[in-house]
């Protein structure tokens, strides 16, 4: 008796850069989170050479709906070159900062795109589930996610983004991060710190930092977070892909999965 595979697809729509994974493969397919202004013409293969492109996503936020279904259909259709369809569910990280409209939007392009129902997790949670963090556990964990558009500070606790903040910045392709963001983002991991309920900061301050996100490979913000916060910073091995090996992982764990997954109308 045969016994059928579920078929899955975790895509990470971030500001510079597009990232999935499906099941059966162990390939992180990536790609720049861009697309031809205009739709391909039904007979050609590619778009015209020097033909203008759309970036849908804006500070980790769908801002063209059209722009992100073209991205989302091209990314998935590429993507299982390496597994098979139908897929039977879409795993898609959202900032925490998105609000309820933002969070509706990825879910109705994603959707429109893989026509399978669509899961959304927020990043930095699962940003902690790809580096092997026990997300479940109730000892706070702080963690800083660095992302082209957006970064955001989490304290994690009993499956949950307890406390958050964010900073939008302006997209680079450098991998370092703008000067003026250093201090910004510095404030803002001390900000979190202090709110958190007071019996719970020596044990957050002893668990440290986890850096993510692609911004978390410039190596000034490590060393001045440390400095700063006199708290250990820990940057994760191939930051990077933190959020989508998380979502991949969370994939083959539904019921973690349905515990963590925020609500399309959620804030």
């Amino acid at each position: 008796m045969t016994h059928h595979q579920p078929s899955y697809a975790a895509l990470d729509l971030g500001t510079a850069r597009t990232r999935s994974l499906v099941s059966g493969s162990v390939t992180i397919a990536e790609r720049a989170s861009s697309v031809p202004a205009r739709p391909r013409q039904p007979g050609r293969q590619e778009p015209e050479q020097g033909s203008e492109v759309v970036w849908p996503i804006l500070h980790g936020m769908v801002a063209n709906m059209a722009a992100c279904h073209r991205l989302a259909h091209t990314v998935l259709r590429d993507a299982m070159l390496y597994g098979s369809w139908p897929l039977e569910r879409v795993l898609v990280g959202v900032p925490v900062a998105a609000t309820r409209i933002d969070r509706l939007a990825v879910k109705a392009s994603v959707s429109q795109a893989a026509r399978c129902p669509v899961v959304l997790v927020e990043e930095p949670l699962a940003a902690a589930v790809g580096c092997g963090l026990d997300i479940t556990g109730s000892r706070p964990r702080l963690l800083l996610d660095v992302g082209a558009g957006i970064i955001e500070a989490v304290a994690l606790g009993d499956s949950a983004i307890t406390d958050a903040g964010a900073i939008q910045i302006t997209a680079s392709p450098r991998p370092t991060l703008p000067a003026y963001a250093l201090d910004s983002v510095t404030d803002m991991v001390a900000d979190l710190l202090r709110r958190l309920p007071a019996q719970q900061r020596p044990a957050a301050r002893a668990n440290g930092l986890l850096l993510t996100g692609g911004g978390a490979r410039d190596p000034r913000l490590a060393r001045h977070l440390c400095a700063k916060l006199r708290v250990s910073v820990t940057p994760a091995l191939e930051p990077a892909h933190a959020t989508i090996r998380g979502l991949a992982r969370l994939c083959l764990l539904p019921a973690l999965a349905e515990q963590i997954a925020t609500p399309a109308a959620a804030h």
